[in-house]
């Protein structure tokens, strides 16, 4: 145990290697973005937004349920054991996919994918906090949280290329094939467990005042009963609610403004990629100045994204509006990660991000039904409208109940 140190620069090569598996990660959820929309309209015939917009349903609520499992599985049997068990439930799903004969195929491929993404991404945030410790926490989420996203826009524009020039099946999941094989060969044979980092920054911290909180207490303290934990899951499930309408919507709208293909997986490829990028900065600048006002202005930046892309009728404004969006995610998204590990105790703090993961994630399927059912009702420019309005409306609540933690004591 004496030879285990804290930091970036002391585990340097562990947590590089943990970035790499988290753009694997991404990328998986990357090849959907631009042409699942396309193939439930085109080869399945689905007419209405709310079934087109069931896959991302299934996938945020199998997501969500299982980040909250991920938690106090490896707080129990350790995070390797728990990143290689998400990567075998990914393998099928390119293969279901490619060769899905009916949608309800495509939604048991998105429910193993969801299961997949809440293992495998919750595994690489709980190990890089682990390896961190608690100096350069916002700089570790940003860099974990860029290679995921950058990943996803990556992914994105690479299936919409090959699905103009191929078709949009089986040719574009060709991609998401070598994305699992690489992945699970990594975390098999080079990724190394971190529960033994928790141990020393435990130590070195001391033992919660309180003593450790029970399960069901760490879920309402984060859901409910922390004013600064609560605020976190809160932004986190608007932030994905407005996430999983873009992923649903945006192809849908562009494709209404005759855009091609390739120029919708071009515009669906911008704002993650920008959100990806911007992480590289944001995630360190809230070790600096803070997380309060970074959550609170970045979620009122994606409000005015949406609402640029509402008023837009051409590629270029389309895509200034797809990057404020991922200007303002980007400002959001280490940073609550990186709040999360400020309030929550080393002894429970895997199980604190599966709780606020949980919620965040159920933002997906929320936004997908939501968005669905408004579009069916009142077009895609109301759905997306009402979406934004939410989304302001979150900020509010994070500049109004949070208090500051970048120097919050752990407890």
């Amino acid at each position: 145990m004496s030879e285990i140190r804290l930091g970036l620069r002391e585990n340097l090569a562990q947590f590089t290697l943990l970035v790499i598996v988290n753009a694997f990660v991404g990328a998986m959820v990357g090849m959907e973005r631009t042409i699942l929309s396309p193939i439930a309209e085109r080869e399945f015939h689905l007419a209405a937004k709310a079934a087109v917009l069931s896959f991302i349903v299934v996938f945020g609520v199998t997501k969500a349920l299982t980040n909250y499992l991920a938690g106090r599985l490896a707080d129990r049997f350790g995070r390797k054991h728990v990143l290689v068990g998400g990567w075998l439930v990914a393998a099928p799903v390119p293969f279901l996919l490619m060769w899905a004969p009916s949608w309800t195929w495509v939604l048991v491929a998105n429910a193993l994918l969801g299961v997949s993404q809440g293992l495998t991404w919750s595994t690489t945030v709980i190990m890089k906090i682990d390896l961190a410790g608690p100096a350069k926490r916002g700089l570790a989420m940003g860099l974990n949280e860029f290679a995921g996203y950058f990943a996803v826009a990556g992914s994105a524009l690479a299936t919409g290329l090959v699905a103009a020039r191929y078709g949009l099946r089986p040719e574009p999941f060709y991609l998401g094939v070598g994305f699992v094989a690489i992945g699970l060969l990594l975390s098999l044979v080079a990724v190394r467990e971190t529960k033994h980092h928790v141990a020393v920054e435990s130590r070195l911290q001391g033992a919660p005042p309180e003593g450790v909180p029970s399960q069901r207490d760490v879920f309402w303290r984060t859901t409910l009963l922390d004013r600064n934990l609560s605020s976190v899951s809160q932004a986190g499930l608007v932030n994905n609610l407005n996430d999983g309408m873009a992923w649903g919507l945006f192809p849908l709208f562009f494709a209404a403004a005759a855009m091609e293909l390739d120029r919708i997986g071009t515009l669906a490829a911008i704002y993650p990629a920008t959100w990806g990028m911007g992480q590289l900065f944001t995630g360190a600048w809230s070790d600096r100045v803070g997380r309060k006002w970074l959550i609170a202005g970045g979620m009122w930046v994606q409000a005015i994204g949406i609402g640029v892309v509402i008023v837009s009728a051409s590629f270029a404004g389309f895509a200034i509006g797809a990057a404020l969006l991922g200007v303002g995610t980007a400002m959001v998204y280490p940073t609550l990660l990186a709040t999360i590990g400020d309030v929550a105790h080393p002894t429970w703090r895997a199980s604190a991000v599966g709780v606020y993961r949980l919620w965040r994630d159920l933002g997906y399927a929320i936004g997908a039904l939501l968005a669905g059912l408004a579009a069916d009702a009142m077009g895609l420019p109301a759905a997306m409208g009402l979406v934004a309005a939410l989304t302001f409306g979150s900020g509010v609540v994070v500049a109004a109940r949070m208090t500051e933690t970048r120097v919050h004591p752990r407890g």
